[in-house]
């Protein structure tokens, strides 16, 4: 669509701080294999934690809220949805595993938007607003509510009318910027998904299949922090910033004259954060031996309040309960943790006198 035509993209024009961001971000992109290529139990680790928290995050930033008890349920043990809710929290669990799984093998298509739709909606009424794998029947404007009970528009998408044609375009176009090399990815993508918001081309649900489509693309150019990171839980922490870019960038998006620089800096900004905190959480634990206990041990120490085992548990997804229970014995026998009580209220605390306590 309007980001991409080859005139639009040949306007483009990036200052140095642009240029350097993505500099560093091929730079993390070149180093991201030798990481994958040590500690499998470490990685396996955050890719559980990503997915709990992109579910939850995709979700919750469209209203979307299960207790944490059933979401952990929900994504890390396939449990059946009971609510409409957690019908939604479902449909996104098994939409972003297909794409975790797969996306390398799906190409940018409309056949492929409609699947990945459909499958986010997969445990939803057939009919209606909440039916799958169909662009809308009716207009959607963006709106903004206040919590004085004031509305706004932020933006009116295509008219559904004309949306089959639109998503067409944008198909056509993002293979077109791709064959001839038109951009870089990392404009390319985060342009791709701008677009495809200000479309719109579902009744609901469109900004958890931007979400989704961003880690799809992403995946295409071999940028795959997403995979250990949650993307979804950093535009959450900074929805703000989120919603506002967007906004800036899809003024006069319709005649092709918006401005892209908001929602690309952002976007840089979110993958950039993404991967240092990658680089942080495995360097860290490469520097130790990289064990599951190795982990329970650096989340004991963190804490300051008196804790309990389902709290580390909590904390370490994917730790069996034995590996937690075989940490404390441990570091009780060190002397850095002692209990505070016995049986199921049995609660731990890091002992004053230790030298795990400074």
């Amino acid at each position: 669509m309007h980001s991409l035509s080859a005139e639009y993209l040949a306007r483009l024009r990036f200052h140095t701080r642009q240029l350097a961001t993505l500099r560093a971000l091929g730079a993390f992109q070149g180093k991201q294999r030798l990481y994958f290529e040590q500690s499998p139990e470490v990685l396996e680790d955050l890719k559980q934690i990503a997915a709990v928290e992109s579910t939850e995050s995709s979700n919750r930033l469209e209203g979307v809220v299960v207790a944490p008890a059933r979401l952990k349920s929900l994504v890390l043990k396939n449990a059946a949805p009971k609510s409409r809710s957690e019908q939604e929290v479902a449909g996104y669990r098994d939409a972003l595993a297909l794409i975790h799984e797969n996306a390398i093998h799906m190409p940018f298509t409309e056949g492929t938007i409609l699947h990945l739709h459909g499958v986010m909606y997969r445990y939803m009424p057939e009919f209606g607003k909440y039916a799958g794998g169909r662009w809308k029947a009716t207009n959607n404007d963006i709106i903004e509510k206040h919590p004085d009970g004031s509305s706004r528009i932020r933006f009116s998408p295509v008219p559904a009318h004309l949306t089959p044609m639109a998503m067409t375009d944008l198909v056509t176009r993002y293979r077109e910027s791709l064959d001839r090399h038109l951009t870089d990815p990392l404009v390319l993508a985060p342009l791709t998904v701008l677009d495809f918001l200000c479309i719109h081309p579902f009744p609901d649900g469109n900004g958890r299949m931007a979400r989704l489509l961003t880690l799809q693309l992403l995946y295409h150019f071999d940028y795959a922090v997403g995979r250990f990171i949650s993307l979804e839980r950093i535009f959450e922490e900074s929805k703000e910033s989120y919603y506002e870019t967007l906004e800036a960038s899809s003024q006069h998006w319709h005649d092709g004259k918006h401005d892209v620089m908001p929602w690309l800096d952002y976007f840089w900004g979110t993958l950039l954060r993404a991967y240092r905190e990658f680089e942080q959480r495995v360097g860290t634990i490469e520097r130790g031996r990289g064990a599951k206990g190795d982990r329970v041990r650096a989340e004991i120490l963190k804490r300051t309040l008196p804790f309990s085992i389902s709290d580390i548990e909590e904390a370490c997804p994917g730790i069996s309960r034995d590996t937690v229970r075989m940490v404390l014995r441990a570091m009780k026998a060190e002397g850095l943790i002692s209990p505070t009580g016995r049986g199921r209220s049995a609660k731990w605390q890091i002992n004053t006198n230790s030298k795990a306590h400074p």
